[in-house]
């Protein structure tokens, strides 16, 4: 999907089959626990990326609760995200910031245009994923892992096994079967971009596409275009095995495959390329509404957010005390060790790596 959150792909349709009904209940439960602000202002403003997209009925719980009425307004991918929040932090869109991710997150920081705020959520929360912050400044709302992923009826057609590491997409065996995004144009291009330089090491990770390109490897602008159209498993005329995805995409291709009640997900991931993207929320340094963006904070980490986001925007949660639904659980990839590389290091590097990359590959 060219230049935008792309764990959007599958949330329509979910939105219509699987959650709305179990999820109010379980929004009302929750609210009720929330402390009662009702005094607060009738509408604070969450500002997101464009595909962020909870159940209907999740942001009213908390206004059932506290008074407070949520006005979400997005503002393109990501990387677009970030740009206009800091050049209007003297005068900020809004009062929270939903979906800055540690692709992006250093820059933020050194533009200061968060409030620190520890969330009374915090205990809950994954210490890996805390870890990644400073002194509080944002809040980790949930994580992902982009991987190679394959389809197992593509690579048996070609008498093939599933490839298991990076090295492997290299390989002669493997030649025309890999479709990747553009990391100049795509989050999932630019984290597979990131997780060949975590792999592979500074001095080497540029050796390593040229391998690709020499094995033919197809780079288009994003996830839409790679999986939708190239990509054999991606219900379309696409006739190449091997994909940059998510560890999450396994369980849609169970729910909209030909049998819904399969033990075996159509497609595998490679869970030795995954690189870890993670997603913060967190106050707007300047908002008006302090105190009301802080339990916005809160309620985006309770277990009703976090249980939601599952199937609204296929990521997991950050909150560790949140089980995971059942098509997670069955048939999402959990790996034991992603790839990462630090907030800083991809934010002193990113630029001079995409460019690298693209008089290379491109």
């Amino acid at each position: 999907m060219p230049t935008t959150r792309n764990c959007s792909r599958w949330t329509g349709l979910l939105l219509c089959s699987l959650t709305v009904a179990t999820l109010a209940t379980h929004a009302a439960s929750v609210s009720a626990r929330l402390p009662n602000t009702a005094a607060g202002p009738a509408t604070i403003t969450l500002v997101a990326y464009d595909s962020f997209a909870l159940s209907k009925g999740v942001l009213e719980g908390f206004t059932a609760r506290t008074g407070v009425k949520v006005k979400v307004l997005t503002n393109g991918d990501t990387g677009e995200l970030v740009n206009k929040a800091i050049l209007t932090k003297d005068r900020p869109l809004g009062d929270v910031l939903w979906g800055i991710d540690n692709t992006f997150l250093d820059r933020a920081l050194r533009e200061k245009i968060f409030a620190p705020y520890a969330s009374t959520n915090r205990a809950a929360l994954r210490p890996d994923l805390l870890a990644l912050v400073p002194n509080n400044i944002v809040t980790p709302v949930d994580y992902g892992d982009v991987c190679v992923n394959y389809d197992r009826a593509a690579l048996a057609k070609r008498g093939l096994a599933a490839p298991k590491t990076m090295e492997d997409m290299a390989d002669p065996r493997y030649r025309n079967q890999l479709v990747v995004e553009n990391p100049a144009t795509s989050s999932p291009g630019l984290a597979f971009l990131l997780a060949t330089v975590a792999h592979f090491g500074t001095a080497h990770w540029l050796d390593y596409w040229k391998q690709l390109k020499a094995n033919g490897v197809l780079v288009v602008n994003g996830w839409t275009e790679a999986y939708e159209t190239w990509f054999a498993g991606g219900g379309k005329s696409g006739d190449r095995a091997l994909v940059v995805s998510y560890a999450s995409s396994p369980p849609v291709g169970v729910l909209y495959g030909a049998d819904p009640k399969a033990k075996v997900a159509p497609t595998g991931v490679v869970e030795s390329t995954c690189f870890r993207q993670t997603e913060f929320a967190g106050v707007l340094r300047g908002t008006t509404h302090p105190v009301e963006a802080r339990q916005l904070v809160d309620f985006l980490t309770s277990d009703v957010v976090q249980t939601d986001l599952q199937l609204s925007m296929f990521v997991f949660p950050a909150n560790r005390n949140v089980a995971l639904v059942k098509l997670f659980s069955d048939f999402a990839a959990r790996p034991a060790r992603p790839l990462t590389l630090s907030p800083s290091t991809i934010a002193n590097n990113r630029d001079r790596w995409i460019d690298r990359w693209t008089s290379a590959v491109v």
